[in-house]
């Protein structure tokens, strides 16, 4: 998989920054407007559509963290790194101060605890012990 070391959690945290920084668009303005069965019109959001691709890249992220080895750990880490780079934003910049970030802050923590405790489980049941028989 070539996608193996390299944390997929950077991108919407990238759209995120370039949508805050550089873009004049708000976390809350309606991108579309999808109209009900029952009537009701569903508006989704900027901050909406950047949450649901961080969930999609996430379900990518628990794929790989079921493979094993010296890849699987770097991915681990640099999982690790984003999402502490992600906190520190949260915690010293005003423009991450939304909720929306504070939703893709969750998410990367579940793809850092979940990584590691997918590998973590994986690698126990991979690891058997052969009983021999004690001589007397």
């Amino acid at each position: 998989m070539y996608l193996v070391g390299f944390p997929l959690l950077l991108i919407p945290l990238a759209i995120y920054n370039m949508i805050a920084f550089l873009f004049d668009l708000g976390f809350n303005d309606t991108i579309f407007s999808i109209r009900m069965m029952s009537g009701a019109t569903l508006g989704v959001t900027t901050g909406d559509l950047l949450i649901i691709f961080s969930i999609l890249l996430l379900f990518v992220e628990i794929l790989k963290a079921t493979r094993f080895g010296v890849k699987s750990i770097v991915d681990h880490m640099l999982s690790f790194v984003v999402f502490v780079g992600a906190l520190i934003e949260f915690l010293m910049v005003q423009k991450a101060a939304t909720s929306t970030f504070l939703i893709f802050l969750v998410i990367c923590a579940v793809d850092v605890i979940g990584g590691f405790s997918i590998s973590i489980r994986a690698a126990a049941r991979d690891y058997t012990v052969e009983s021999h028989p004690v001589a007397h």
